[in-house]
């Protein structure tokens, strides 16, 4: 059985919420409703819910301090923070908090089910954990890594070559850009921008391996727009010119 906890102070927002979260869950599954801070607790603390939807603009008590307290004694709780807020300082604190998800109003309902049907996932693995383990802390909440991130990593592989900026690929899958880039470069040990150069000097490497392709047309193929750039990158990246690299794998073939 799940436990979800909406907490939204707007009407309209809450059966929005609402309705797509009764959508997905089973009969027996227990959905919770409020719009104040300390309703929100209360709740927390008498349901112990597995999934807890917060918008930050509540009263009594802002959603930021209510999952702080939260954390306290539910650890291991889904969260995901539906906010008009872009501000980064808002969403410093949500990675702080291990929050899954920071998602900014209006959003959209296709978005909205995605993003709660891998929380589900969570609280399933999660719920299973303690099952199999019931005095150790499980893990598995913050192993997972959000979904929008693994929604953006897919987008960004079938468009790297084409001009890709952080800004765009944050509105794709509907994040605060300054808040995407924070939580990309954690989860991937990478910053955005190397990550989009070294998926494309792979494919350099690959079209210098299996093509006849000049060095000019092979920058253009791989999303590079200056070929003297795309020859300093792939150095930087590979210790060699494409020339060289053409040349050392053509030697290992004949070898």
């Amino acid at each position: 059985m799940s436990v979800v906890l909406i907490v939204e102070d707007e009407l309209i927002e809450q059966e929005f919420l609402k309705s797509v979260v009764l959508d997905e869950l089973h009969p027996e599954d227990v959905v919770l409703v409020c719009g104040s801070g300390i309703q929100a607790l209360q709740l927390a603390k008498q349901y112990r819910p597995d999934i807890i939807l917060m918008d930050l603009l509540i009263t009594e008590k802002d959603g930021l301090t209510v999952i702080k307290e939260i954390r306290k004694f539910l650890p291991n709780a889904c969260i995901a923070i539906l906010s008009a807020y872009s501000d980064f300082s808002y969403a410093q604190r949500a990675i702080s908090l291990k929050v899954f998800a920071y998602l900014l109003k209006p959003i959209k309902p296709a978005v909205f089910r995605e993003v709660f049907l891998e929380m589900l996932k969570i609280a399933s693995n999660e719920q299973l954990a303690s099952k199999e383990n019931p005095e150790e802390k499980s893990t598995i909440t913050k192993d997972q890594r959000p979904c929008f991130i693994e929604e953006a990593i897919k987008y960004i592989k079938e468009n790297f070559k084409e001009k890709l900026t952080l800004e765009m690929v944050a509105s794709k899958v509907f994040v605060n850009p300054k808040y995407f880039s924070h939580v990309f470069k954690k989860e991937m040990g990478i910053a955005f921008t190397e990550y989009i150069v070294q998926l494309r000097i792979q494919c350099a490497c690959r079209l210098l391996e299996t093509t006849s392709y000049h060095a000019y047309r092979i920058s253009s193929e791989c999303g590079f727009s200056d070929p003297s750039y795309f020859n300093r990158v792939f150095c930087a990246q590979m210790k060699m010119t494409p020339q060289m690299h053409r040349k050392s794998a053509a030697t290992f073939l004949n070898d």
